[in-house]
């Protein structure tokens, strides 16, 4: 008796670099199971794609075109299309970002300096079910559920939104409040208002005490 084919299981690939999602399509592809049936650059695109083609799996970046980020892309998609698993595929640490893209739903997290080696992995490990996170993070998260809670910086930054999230590490790295806006593509009245936003959540008095705290936080992140 022939040997029955494997089930394809359909991608959609999310970023907005056209070469990066060219090489990670060329990588999938080289599989005889897994087929890549469309590409987006941005939020509204992924949800067009994904009413057009029903993937089984999308593939996020976190930086995206548009004024949507990959981590507010994977809460939308794991309330509108929980069937639809997502990885989210980032240059961005995922010291900084793991954590919040699985509480965010997404079912794996992959840095894209390594994923030519473990992209396969991960869209398989998310197919059986699984998460999927490198060693380092994984024992991190257990860690911190085993001790049952963070230092007070980290458990106060959890209560930001994922918007909110990006500018405070933005400041934390520097950025002017004219270099956030055009880096997340907003107005300066928005990362103004997002500032006075996180002031009131971390209970911080001014702009100068933010600076701080978002400085302390990026260089306890980084040790």
């Amino acid at each position: 008796m022939a040997e029955k084919s494997k089930e394809i299981k359909n991608i959609l690939i999310v970023d907005d670099h056209p070469l990066l999602r060219q090489g990670i399509k060329q990588v999938i592809e080289l599989e005889e199971d897994l087929r890549v049936i469309g590409e987006s650059s941005s939020a509204n695109e992924a949800i067009d794609s994904i009413n057009r083609y029903k993937p089984d799996i999308v593939i996020v970046d976190i930086t995206l075109a548009g004024n949507v980020s990959g981590i507010e892309l994977v809460k939308s998609l794991n309330e509108r299309f929980p069937e639809i698993k997502t990885l989210v595929l980032t240059m961005h640490d995922e010291s900084l970002y793991a954590e919040r893209a699985i509480r965010a739903g997404a079912r794996g997290y992959i840095m894209k300096e390594v994923a030519s080696k473990n992209i396969i992995n991960a869209i398989r490990t998310i197919l059986n079910d699984e998460l999927y996170l490198s060693e380092n993070i994984s024992k991190k998260i257990i860690d911190k559920l085993v001790r049952g809670s963070a230092d007070t910086i980290g458990i106060s930054v959890e209560n930001l939104s994922n918007r909110e999230f990006e500018i405070f590490q933005l400041i934390g790295n520097g950025f002017s409040t004219k270099e956030m806006a055009k880096k997340l593509n907003l107005s300066i009245y928005t990362v103004e208002s997002h500032k006075k936003n996180i002031k009131e959540k971390l209970k911080l008095k001014n702009s100068s005490d933010l600076a701080k705290y978002a400085i302390q936080w990026v260089i306890m992140q980084n040790k």
